[in-house]
């Protein structure tokens, strides 16, 4: 019976091709090039290095390497899910990104009845992507692929619609993607863990364990994630020195968190070893806390000083608030998403508002109208036109005081996760409905539930089996 109600032999085909016949049919009447990659619009006045493919394309190229590669060697970290985490992020992700064109296409890229694909539309496209890969961190192993298509359905437009909300009417800086991605991600999952509850894995699962070579893959993913980040965060930034500043900020936040990660794994554990899982994820969370405040003037230390923060806040969610929720909010948080998301991206949202309260013309020059662009002079103001003198490309903006734009990055930082949560209470009840392949308690965190594996998948995986695989072997050696 257990293997009929989680059987994908007609589940997953037919959604996936339910799937693809809708995005081609909304792509076929409402997608066209923008005017970059529209061969009809070029002419002998055309420079074809001025593209803004040679711009974008860089960014676009090392935020894939996050999404497929980053991630999905992060996720495989379980002993018997390798399988599963990184196959079923290709598949999540690759849908998500195609499904996030479309949404995020109607909200900022439509205009004379299409929506205008370039380069940047995918470098969004993978923002939102990497919302739906955070979220699946919190049910990995207790969903099926079925389950994750239809959450990654469904939470693209509620971050489509909180994206163009925050962006359009509260017009927030949130230039690493704290509040925006990070938060929204985080408090998503959650809500969608928390109607997927269950009670007998709170003891822990024996197939919730990870192996020597798991380790090292998710390690791996780690590694991809840190190199990269420096990118992610500064992707959309305004070019010259807010982008510059970017990158600074972000290697230096990772940096710190690292060090500090080592110091702490080995400060917390009882035998003073460090933990790989520690490695594995505290690391990385100094690329979070930077991300509100990663184009503003704030100071490579005080970049540091983030980076230590936002490690201490994960490992020690971690290690104490992560069982605490799991025992009492009956929240299964798998892969900590809270605590190296939603922890790490309030202090940088905190952070951010500090850094903007504390902006001056002083320290930015008339360039502070540029880094915060709200806070320009409004068309018609005598001042802008003084300022465009200094910065011709400066465009009008809302006239905000420093202290109004620090109350509307509140308003987005609680408006985000009331949406967030909502959206994923909703989501989890959808993923409850029959029908969707979901693994009973015992068969989650198992490659084998949906996956043909190899013959030696028992002695990779089963470390009391090797050495009756090493004699099998041998026998059959001495026999050829």
């Amino acid at each position: 019976m257990k293997n009929k109600s989680t059987n994908l032999r007609v589940r997953l085909p037919a959604l996936i091709f339910a799937l693809e016949v809708m995005i081609v049919v909304l792509y076929a009447f409402f997608v066209t090039y923008e005017d970059d990659a529209n061969a009809l619009l070029q002419n002998n006045q055309t420079r074809p290095m001025e593209n803004s493919l040679y711009q974008n394309y860089p960014f676009f190229a090392d935020i894939q390497v996050m999404i497929f590669l980053g991630f999905g060697c992060l996720l495989a970290f379980f002993r018997h899910y390798g399988f599963g985490g990184m196959a079923f992020n290709f598949l999540i992700a690759t849908f998500t990104i195609q499904w996030a064109i479309l949404v995020q296409g109607f909200f900022q890229f439509y205009y004379d009845g299409k929506i205008h694909l370039g380069v940047l539309n995918l470098i969004n496209a993978e923002f939102a992507c990497a919302v739906v890969l955070i979220s699946f961190g919190a049910v990995l192993g207790k969903t099926s692929p079925v389950q994750l298509l239809i959450m990654a359905l469904l939470e693209i437009p509620v971050f489509g619609v909180t994206e163009w909300a925050v962006v359009k009417y509260l017009k927030i800086n949130d230039a690493g993607g704290s509040i925006l991605i990070h938060i929204f991600a985080c408090y998503f999952g959650l809500g969608v863990t928390f109607v997927l509850y269950r009670p007998s894995l709170n003891e822990g699962h024996p197939k919730e364990s990870t192996s020597y070579q798991s380790d090292l893959l998710s390690v791996m993913g780690t590694l991809f994630l840190w190199v990269f980040w420096p990118s992610f965060n500064s992707a959309l930034t305004f070019k010259g020195d807010d982008q510059h500043r970017a990158i600074l900020h972000t290697f230096i936040g990772l940096s710190a968190s690292t060090i500090t990660a080592f110091a702490l794994s080995s400060m917390l554990s009882k035998n003073g070893k460090i933990s790989m899982a520690d490695v594995q994820n505290v690391t990385l969370a100094g690329g979070v806390t930077v991300g509100a405040s990663v184009d503003m003037m704030i100071s490579p230390a005080a970049a540091y000083v983030l980076g230590i923060l936002g490690c201490i806040a994960c490992m020690l969610g971690y290690k104490y608030l992560s069982p605490f929720l799991a025992r009492r909010l009956r929240l299964q948080d798998q892969c900590g998403i809270h605590n190296l998301h939603g922890l790490t991206g309030l202090i940088s949202s905190l952070a951010g508002i500090c850094a903007i309260l504390l902006a001056t013309e002083e320290t930015y020059g008339p360039s502070l109208y540029q880094t915060f662009s709200h806070r320009a002079p409004p068309e018609g103001d005598p001042l802008l036109a003084e300022l465009q003198e200094l910065i011709p490309d400066l465009e009008a903006g809302l006239g905000r005081t420093a202290r109004e734009q620090a109350l509307f990055q509140v308003a987005a930082v609680f408006g985000t996760i009331a949406v967030a949560a909502v959206g994923g209470l909703l989501t989890g009840v959808v993923l409850k409905l029959p029908y969707l392949a979901s693994p009973s308690d015992e068969i989650c965190f198992d490659d084998e539930l949906f996956f043909n594996v190899p013959p030696d998948y028992s002695c990779v995986n089963d470390p009391q089996d090797v050495w009756s695989c090493v004699l099998r072997d041998t026998n059959k050696t001495d026999a050829d």
